[in-house]
C-alpha cells in the first residue's frame, strides 16, 4: 500500500489592510487549509475569501483556533483557565464554520494556532478543554495535534478522530517538540531539505532534530507555512515531489 500524507497550511491570517502569506499561491499546493478565525489573525472578510479560495481548489477547510492576540500573531504564551480556552474555541470554530456554510463548505478539521497549540501539546487541562470544545461543536471533526502530545492524548480520550500532525519546514527539539523560533535555524528555508526531511517522516517515520539525532515521529498530516519566505515554490516542489516517490497526497479522511 502507497504512503499517504495530508499537506496543510495556516491561512487566512491576513486582516484589515495587514497582509501575511501567500495564500492564492499556495492554495493549489495543499490538501488542507488551517483557516484563522479573528483571534490571532484573519477578519470576517479574509475568512469568507479564503473559504472560497479553499473550495475552488478542492482543499479541505478546518479551524484554525488561536489565543486572542493579533499584536503579537497568537505566539505569546497567555495564562488564561481552560473554561476561557474552551469558550474562545466555540466562538471561533462557530465563526468560521457560519462563514463556510454560507459558501457552501463543512468544515473538516480543528488545529489550534502558536503559543495554544504549543501550550496545549504539554498541559492536559488546556488539551481537554481544547477536546471538549471540538466535541461540544462537531465530534466528526478530525483533530490535528502533534504525537505523543498532551493534546492528541486528550482527544484519543474524548473520542475524536486524530491527525498526527509533522512540520516538514521547522526543525525538532530531542523532546520531539518544534525548536522555538527565537532560535536561529527553527525554520528551514531549502526546498530539497524540506522534501527530504518530509519524506524521512512519511516513509521511516523519523524526523532528525536540531542535534543531529534520530526521534520516531509518525504523521498523518504535514505544516508547510504560507508566510515563510519562498513558500510557493517550497509548497509546489513538496507537492510534486511526493507523488514521484509514491506517497499519496490528500486531505485526511478523503
Amino acid at each position: 500500500m502507497a504512503a499517504r500524507i495530508d499537506l496543510n497550511c495556516d491561512m487566512g491570517e491576513s486582516f484589515g489592510a495587514w497582509r501575511m502569506g501567500a495564500d492564492e499561491e499556495v492554495m493549489p499546493n495543499i490538501t488542507s487549509a488551517n483557516v484563522a478565525c479573528g483571534f490571532h489573525g484573519g477578519d470576517p472578510t479574509v475568512m469568507r475569501a479564503t473559504v472560497r479560495l479553499a473550495r475552488s481548489a478542492g482543499v479541505a477547510v478546518g479551524a484554525h483556533p488561536g489565543f486572542h492576540d493579533l499584536l503579537g500573531f497568537g505566539r505569546r504564551e497567555i495564562r488564561v483557565s481552560p473554561a476561557e480556552v474552551e469558550d474562545g474555541l466555540l466562538y471561533q470554530i462557530g465563526a468560521l464554520a457560519a462563514v463556510a456554510h454560507s459558501e457552501g463548505v463543512r468544515l473538516r478539521h480543528v488545529k489550534a494556532h502558536g503559543a495554544l497549540y504549543n501550550m496545549a501539546s504539554r498541559d492536559t487541562a488546556l488539551a481537554d478543554a481544547i477536546a471538549r470544545a471540538v466535541v461540544a461543536f462537531d465530534r466528526s471533526l478530525v483533530l490535528f495535534a502533534l504525537p505523543s502530545s498532551a493534546l492528541i492524548e486528550a482527544g484519543g480520550a474524548a473520542g475524536l478522530r486524530l491527525a498526527a500532525e509533522g512540520f516538514a519546514d521547522r526543525a525538532y527539539e530531542p523532546d520531539g517538540s518544534l525548536t522555538p523560533r527565537s532560535i536561529a535555524g527553527a525554520v528551514i528555508h531549502d526546498p530539497d531539505a524540506v522534501v527530504a526531511r518530509a519524506r524521512r517522516m512519511i516513509e521511516d517515520g523519523l524526523v532528525l532534530t536540531r542535534d543531529g539525532r534520530e526521534i520516531a515521529l509518525r504523521v498523518d498530516t504535514l505544516c508547510v507555512h504560507g508566510d515563510t519566505p519562498g513558500a510557493p515554490e517550497l509548497t509546489r516542489r513538496l507537492r510534486a515531489a511526493l507523488p514521484e516517490h509514491g506517497v499519496d497526497v490528500r486531505a485526511v479522511g478523503a
